[in-house]
């Protein structure tokens, strides 16, 4: 059957791909967002001072998914961007993040003639761990005790309000370790990409067909899915079913921008606070490509993390702890939603995790195929 009448709720990346895919198999297609705008997190505007802003905080595309990058770019240009991060130390220097050999060098005061040199460093200060239990554990083997409270004790209890000891290994395992000067936050990602025009500019695009209907300033409320024949939920699922299990806690982010004179020997866009004050870290919008105001001055935003609940419910990152209980909760969320095929959950709140761009769009692009599959 074609032509069934679809509720998509959130117009992120994954509702739009949904969206998008669902409109051009012939199904009218319905999208909700209580915001004012579409494009999810990774919603940009040009603000006062002439810069492009996320107001969400950097969305940065990376990738090896060839598929996913080809699916974006139907959608408007994008350009190569490296992207950058140094941190800002105790002493007032910074240090590349990821750490590499530099990040040593600096951090310890020695000269590291060679990659050798670094591993041998790091292989006397960690400890082995052949189990690491925690974020703790898994950080002490890799890069010692003085590294891991240097540049991710401090950082995590203001980002997630958790000790070490408490966050899940695989939170931190997102960060490579590296023993040359490699300083680029994602060398091992083939596709490192910005869109030419702003992220807004790409989800106009895609939403720009005639089978699909958008409806800002919208909230969802659980009974409209009964005047369609499926629903695609980007909500969060526990909030869907009146926390019946109990809530799924989520970490938020509020924002203070600031107009700053630009520093010409700056060469990276994101600087990382390793203190133990409010904020995480701060962009230099300038310095993504297409972003600049062309003045001497630009917008930068400091970011500081806190508990969605103390943030209007602005949900960011889903917390995951080393004993694994809130994904025990959300487990009996997802058996209940199999309960009710005609609704999926999509996104990161309808399935509780954290996922880059390229994950949301490629998990969506198989989703919505395997529907139509089933359903024409």
């Amino acid at each position: 059957m074609t032509g069934q009448r679809i509720l998509v709720v959130g117009a992120g990346f994954a509702g739009a791909t949904y969206a998008r895919n669902l409109a051009e198999a012939g199904h009218s297609v319905t999208i909700l967002d209580k915001r004012d705008h579409i494009g999810g997190n990774a919603y940009d505007f040009v603000d006062q001072s002439g810069t492009r802003i996320h107001r969400y905080g950097p969305h940065l595309f990376h990738t090896n998914n060839e598929e996913v990058v080809h699916w974006l770019a139907r959608w408007g240009d994008w350009v190569r961007y490296d992207h950058r991060v140094r941190a800002l130390l105790p002493s007032g220097l910074t240090a590349p993040l990821p750490i590499n050999r530099r990040t040593l060098e600096i951090v310890f005061g020695v000269h590291l003639a060679d990659a050798e040199a670094a591993q041998a460093l790091l292989a006397r200060v960690s400890t082995e761990i052949e189990h690491p239990a925690h974020a703790a554990d898994y950080l002490h083997s890799r890069i010692g005790k003085e590294l891991t409270d240097l540049f991710f004790r401090p950082y995590t209890k203001k980002m997630w309000a958790l000790d070490l000891e408490e966050l899940d290994a695989d939170v931190v395992k997102r960060l490579p370790l590296r023993f040359d000067d490699e300083d680029r936050y994602f060398p091992q990602d083939r596709f490192q990409l910005m869109p030419r025009h702003g992220y807004t500019a790409i989800f106009e695009r895609i939403l720009d067909h005639a089978n699909i209907k958008v409806e800002l300033g919208q909230a969802f409320c659980r009974g409209m899915g009964r005047d369609y024949e499926a629903a695609f939920l980007s909500v969060p699922i526990d909030e869907y079913y009146s926390g019946c299990f109990g809530p799924l806690p989520y970490r938020s982010i509020r924002f203070e921008h600031a107009t700053k004179v630009k520093q010409p020997e700056m060469s990276w866009a994101v600087t990382n606070f390793t203190d133990s004050g409010l904020w995480t870290r701060e962009t230099a919008w300038h310095m993504l490509p297409h972003h600049d105001n062309g003045l001497a001055s630009g917008t930068h935003t400091r970011e500081e993390a806190c508990d969605y609940t103390d943030n209007d419910f602005e949900r960011y990152y889903p917390v995951r702890t080393s004993d694994g209980r809130f994904q025990k909760i959300y487990e009996q969320y997802a058996k209940l939603a199999d309960e009710t095929p005609q609704i999926t959950f999509i996104g990161r709140c309808g399935l509780y995790q954290y996922l880059d761009m390229h994950q949301v769009i490629n998990q969506s692009l198989l989703g919505v195929r395997r529907w139509l599959r089933r359903h024409g």
